[in-house]
């Protein structure tokens, strides 16, 4: 009985271990996130096999998402529903997608604005004049 314990408590560390070194933030990722970002705590998700830090900075909730070389590829900042190009909400209601729930504004590396609407439906995503992109299930 104390071996099978023992055993059981054994595998369930190393495959803790294991976890937790799979979903290990690289160097690069973290000293680019300080670099950028000095004295912000972050809570750290795999995004796709990138890594996106979910942080609170000047007030505001926002998201960092870097490449394991710590390029970061873009910033996605939370804003008020009502700041949504109008065309978005036209498109929402036009297609039936439901209530918009949250709303956010992403900058790419390269300066290009996209819009966020979270619908039941999963993230609707817009350009930044409003035209429709896709919709990234949950």
């Amino acid at each position: 009985m104390k071996k099978s314990i023992l055993v059981a408590a054994l595998a369930l560390g190393l495959g803790t271990a294991a976890f937790a070194q799979k979903n290990e933030v690289p160097v690069a990722v973290k000293t680019a996130f300080e670099k950028q970002y000095p004295g912000i705590k972050a809570k750290w998700d795999d995004e796709n096999g990138k890594y996106e830090a979910g942080f609170k900075y000047q007030g505001q909730e926002m998201s960092a998402v870097y490449a394991a070389t710590g390029t970061l590829e873009e910033t996605e900042v939370e804003i008020p529903i009502k700041n949504l190009p109008a065309a978005v909400h036209s498109y929402v209601a036009d297609h039936k997608m439901g209530k918009i729930k949250e709303a956010a504004k992403i900058t790419k590396a390269n300066g290009t604005v996209e819009y966020e609407a979270e619908v039941k439906g999963g993230d609707a995503i817009f350009n930044a004049d409003g035209k429709f992109i896709k919709i990234v299930k949950d």
